[in-house]
């Protein structure tokens, strides 16, 4: 019996000490913060900057996050690897800290990648962690890994694997989202973005998980709690407008931008190579169109 999933979910922002080192202090307060506002904690994800990040780094985040007493429920983390032991061991870790849900990406550096292939990845990842808990949302993410997740696959995958449940489409194309709507049979599908999910939500999709949940998570929530009641397009409006803003601009590093102004902690800005943080002039632009959009932060704690 596979747990419920949670309807908004974080790729929670890492933040890094000056000389690049994890600040765990910090990471572990966000995900308390983001928790509170009733979203999951989709950690090591791409806004996660999960791909500059060791395995042995994620473990030891993992870890803590356990011993913080944050619960295993709410999370999904990213364990997709271009090497399949990696993807197992972190994948294992989650599942024993309780995760409902794991969320992987396909092998991206052999191209191109045949579906019996990605099938074989896959099946030898469920099959190594051994576990009924285990439950697989694939990541499609193609304009990053170049390596499609298509509806082919999705089938040659649950015909053998009930515990391939979902799916986080980032690919922000609406035509490919709807074909994964069409999936069908209790198939979850997360669109990476709140405006996607305010368009599909009465389709079908079952959440977001989105970058803004870093600093929204609250507003969304209550989005997809209002949109029941209200019509989708005014229970998303606030929702919407916050992302459109947001992804005007390189969206990590905006995010920790504000981050560090609300904390009042200046490495918060701090990003590893190859991105590199806001210019001032950029970082002037962007706050000082946060605060003409009118939008605060929930109640992000004032502590560094």
């Amino acid at each position: 019996m596979h747990q419920e999933l949670l309807s908004v979910y974080a790729p929670v922002l890492t933040p890094f000490n000056a000389d690049l080192s994890v600040n765990s202090q910090r990471f572990l307060r966000h995900c308390r913060w983001v928790v509170e506002q009733g979203a999951g904690l989709a950690v090591f994800g791409t806004n996660s900057e999960a791909a500059s990040l060791s395995l042995v780094e994620k473990r030891r985040l993992l870890d803590e996050v356990v011993a913080s007493g944050i619960p295993g429920s709410a999370l999904m983390p990213g364990t997709g690897a271009n090497s399949l032991e990696e993807t197992v061991e972190l994948s294992r870790a989650a599942v024993d800290a309780g995760a409902p849900a794991v969320l992987v990406l396909p092998p991206f550096f052999f191209k191109p990648a045949s579906t019996e292939g990605l099938i074989r990845h896959y099946g030898h990842l469920i099959e190594a962690v051994g576990s009924d808990k285990l439950s697989v949302v694939l990541y499609h993410i193609p304009q990053f890994t170049g390596v499609p997740i298509t509806v082919e696959l999705i089938g040659g995958l649950r015909r053998r694997f009930p515990n391939v449940v979902g799916i986080k489409d980032s690919s922000g194309d609406r035509e490919n989202l709807a074909r994964y709507l069409e999936v069908g049979d209790g198939f979850k599908v997360f669109p990476a973005s709140e405006i996607l999910l305010g368009e599909t939500i009465a389709k079908g999709s079952v959440g977001c998980i989105s970058a803004t949940a870093n600093v929204n998570a609250r507003g969304m929530v209550g989005a997809v709690a209002n949109a029941s009641e209200l019509e989708t397009e005014k229970a998303f409006a606030d929702a919407v407008r916050v992302r459109t803003l947001f992804q005007k601009f390189p969206m990590i590093q905006a995010m920790k931008s504000l981050i560090a102004r609300e904390l009042g902690a200046a490495e918060w800005r701090t990003v590893r190579a190859p991105l590199v943080e806001l210019d001032e002039a950029a970082e002037q632009n962007f706050l000082a169109a946060v605060d003409e959009l009118g939008f605060e932060p929930w109640a992000l704690e004032k502590a560094a």
